[in-house]
């Protein structure tokens, strides 16, 4: 899975994207808050997936 795919399903699930520095990118949905680092085309490493699928199934 790529870095491209985490961030396209966090915007789907209503997270809005705030700035970053660098390779950093920061989306927020009301008090959740998740930092993705890395280029859109790197191959997202397993911590990232397993935050961003919790952030998404969070209530």
């Amino acid at each position: 899975m790529k870095i491209r795919e985490l961030e396209k399903k966090l915007l789907k699930a209503g997270f809005n994207r705030f700035r970053g520095k660098g390779s950093h990118r920061k989306y927020y949905k009301n008090q959740r808050r998740v930092v993705i680092s890395g280029k859109p085309g790197e191959d997202a490493k397993p911590y990232q997936i397993k935050l961003v699928e919790e952030a998404i199934h969070e209530k």
